[in-house]
């Protein structure tokens, strides 16, 4: 079901009615503790130059929203992961028959942040890792909770970091992110930063905004403007 507010992309009468009645479907779960959030795993080497990482977690607005605020972070590009080359449009994504995630690519500088502390702000601010084919309103598997890690040293680390993240009960329920892989490709450009285009689309501002706002006060030294 897709409920973000595009021209092309209506909202559902059943959500409209899981809205008005309050059903819950719009809920995310929480960190028990995020002020004392487990750290992420320590990386053996300091890779050099600028490194890639791909992260799927719900809607690409809103995940691309928040990295575009960390520091160390070069770029962040909006897109779908895990499927064909031939079918990564969101047209045919949306069909939720592609086996694509929405998905962002970053490229960040380790000697600013690691690929640890992404991971970080990844499970504790940018979005819900217990969701199982879905992200707050938005469901079907293309919204999934996935990383696409980019060598062995990225996937021991997002690993270890969820077996942590399960054995800490960082949440009340089990982490859902698979790891998995695949190649990224590149969303339309009108999805590109969409977030920083549109500040009052009625879904970023429900939805994405108080991820930034969460980034800011629970990691103030990770943040920038």
């Amino acid at each position: 079901m897709k409920f973000r507010p595009l021209p092309i992309v209506a909202l559902s009468f059943a959500g409209a009615l899981a809205i008005a009645a309050g059903s819950g479907t719009l809920s995310a779960a929480k960190p028990r503790d995020v002020a004392n959030f487990p750290s992420p795993p320590a990386t053996k080497t300091t890779p050099e130059g600028n490194q890639v990482a791909v992260l799927a977690g719900g809607c690409f607005w809103g995940i691309e929203g928040v990295f575009e605020h960390v520091k160390g972070v070069k770029s962040v590009v909006s897109g779908y992961a895990g499927g064909t080359k031939a079918n990564a449009s969101y047209s045919k994504v949306s069909s939720e028959k592609t086996r694509h995630a929405e998905a962002v690519r970053i490229v960040y500088d380790p000697g600013k942040v690691s690929y640890g502390t992404l991971l970080k702000i990844y499970f504790s601010v940018a979005h819900d890792p217990t969701q199982v084919n879905r992200q707050y309103p938005d469901t079907g598997p293309s919204y999934r909770s996935a990383i696409f890690p980019q060598n062995a040293e990225q996937r021991r680390i997002a690993a270890a970091y969820i077996g942590k993240l399960n054995k800490a009960k960082a949440y009340s329920k089990p982490i859902a992110t698979k790891l998995e892989s695949g190649k990224f490709y590149p969303a339309e450009s009108y999805h590109q930063d969409f977030m920083r285009k549109n500040p009052n689309n009625g879904y970023i501002v429900r939805y994405d905004k108080p991820k930034i706002t969460a980034l800011k006060t629970t990691w103030p030294s990770l943040y920038r403007r």
